[in-house]
């Protein structure tokens, strides 16, 4: 029989308190019931006695089943009020997970985007290098700038001076040596030296007339004063150790002197080379007419 069935008939039997009792119970229950019945229909004093017994047995039967309903609510009370001190610490934990997750995502989102901004950056920086790279690459070599002396001459000259092809500059260095154009460079370079044009071959030619020029060169040296009638010399009394001492030339109608002795072209360049001597001439005047300025200079005594 079912639990329910088996309650019906207790329930027709008179039997209350019954709600809270299990199947094995109810059975009992019925058990007992039955039993009860089959005494109260038996005549005599032992019939009463059989109800009577009954009666008291349905009793204590109905106080334990209440009672064990009692003792099974006093039991689930304790877990029912810590049920919502489970489910406050359960919120708690699931509340402690969102928030470690949500700052690991967002943890996750910076470390990206710093990621991606120094990839761009770094993008941007390669680009960079690599336009520099190219650009360097494409453009044409520039040579180093050489020091330059304070300006003297107006602008139209300093055009003068770059639309020339065969210009050559002059750098003065603190030691004894010489430049590419044959120049003899020194602690006396003067500031006219470095301000002249280098003439390093016969075929050089002055920028424009009244041009200062400036050679070491002894076939431009020699072309010069032939052009000019002139002759190798030195002024007398001023040899030493048995060698030229100032070099001159000897130019008809041109610083005519008594002093001046002509020698030849070997003793004549055997005193300049070995004083590391320059000469700085003129080709022309600014007029255009032909010029026998001349001088020599020394790199290494301001007086030349």
């Amino acid at each position: 029989m079912r639990v329910d069935d088996i309650r019906g008939q207790l329930r027709k039997r008179g039997v209350s308190g019954i709600s809270a009792l299990r199947k094995p119970e109810l059975v009992k229950q019925l058990v007992r019931s039955m039993r009860a019945g089959a005494g109260r229909s038996s005549t005599g004093p032992s019939g009463r006695a059989t109800g009577t017994r009954a009666s008291a047995g349905r009793a204590a039967a109905t106080k334990k089943s209440a009672a064990r309903p009692a003792a099974s609510r006093a039991k689930a009370a304790p877990a029912n009020k810590s049920a919502p001190a489970k489910r406050a610490a359960a919120k708690k934990t699931t509340a402690a997970r969102k928030s470690t997750a949500a700052k690991q995502t967002a943890a996750a989102k910076k470390t990206t985007a710093a990621k991606k901004t120094a990839a761009k950056k770094t993008t941007a920086a390669t680009s960079t290098a690599a336009r520099r790279t190219a650009t360097a690459r494409t453009a044409p070599a520039r040579k180093a700038p050489a020091k330059k002396a304070p300006a003297k001459k107006a602008p139209a000259r300093t055009a003068a001076k770059r639309a020339a092809p065969a210009r050559r500059t002059l750098t003065a260095s603190t030691g004894g040596g010489t430049t590419a154009g044959g120049i003899r460079t020194g602690r006396g370079t003067g500031r006219s030296v470095r301000s002249s044009q280098v003439i390093s071959s016969t075929m050089d030619r002055p920028e424009r007339p009244g041009r200062s020029l400036i050679t070491a060169n002894h076939e431009v040296i020699k072309r010069w004063a032939r052009d000019r009638g002139a002759k190798p010399a030195t002024i007398a009394g001023t040899e030493r150790d048995g060698r030229a001492g100032v070099l001159t030339f000897n130019i008809p109608g041109y610083r005519e002197s008594s002093r001046i002795r002509e020698i030849t072209w070997d003793e004549w360049f055997y005193t300049f080379d070995l004083r590391r001597l320059n000469l700085i001439y003129q080709e022309q005047l600014r007029d255009g007419r032909q010029s026998n300025f001349f001088r020599t200079e020394s790199p290494d005594r301001e007086d030349g």
